[in-house]
């Protein structure tokens, strides 16, 4: 829940240019969301509403950051698409695969931790070339095209596992 509330000062800090704030409250979203996955892995303090609120949390904050700076024109609208896409992809198909097939656990596959990982990176980056060191720019356009290479692979890879097992 605290990367969620967290959501609106970043998105405010990064809007009014504050870059410093803006990681600085990232920073405090990702040690909660560290330290909650490891109390949840080391005293199996798991629930279900928990393995929904982590993966939105983690989409929210995310699209948003993005649309964000997508906003202010340091990112395209092409690379938001492209995020969105993948993420509205594995929606539906879960809906459809729970709708059609049955109840299911959505796991989080390796890849899809793999590309939140590359998206926050981008993020991180955008916000650090800002403040400090506009000769990012290079790493910046890297990071970008990571970033779609991750969703490709992230997308493509849900597609497969879901498919198979939809398939069984």
């Amino acid at each position: 829940m605290l990367r969620i509330i967290l959501i609106i000062p970043i998105i405010g800090a990064i809007l009014t240019g504050q870059f410093v704030l803006a990681l600085m409250l990232s920073a405090v979203a990702g040690i909660s969301d560290a330290l909650d996955g490891f109390l949840a892995n080391n005293y199996h303090w798991k629930s279900r509403l928990g393995s929904i609120l982590d993966p939105i949390a983690d989409k929210l904050l995310l699209v948003a950051s993005f649309t964000t700076l997508v906003w202010l024109g340091l990112l395209p609208m092409w690379l938001l698409w492209v995020v969105i896409g993948r993420d509205l992809l594995i929606v539906i198909g879960g809906l459809t695969y729970h709708y059609v097939l049955g109840k299911f656990e959505l796991l989080p596959l390796w890849s899809s931790k793999i590309n939140t990982f590359i998206q926050i990176a981008l993020v991180l980056l955008v916000m650090i070339q800002q403040q400090w060191m506009t000769e990012l720019r290079q790493l910046v356009i890297i990071g970008k095209w990571l970033v779609v290479a991750s969703v490709i692979n992230s997308g493509t890879e849900y597609i497969l596992v879901w498919g198979v097992r939809a398939c069984k």
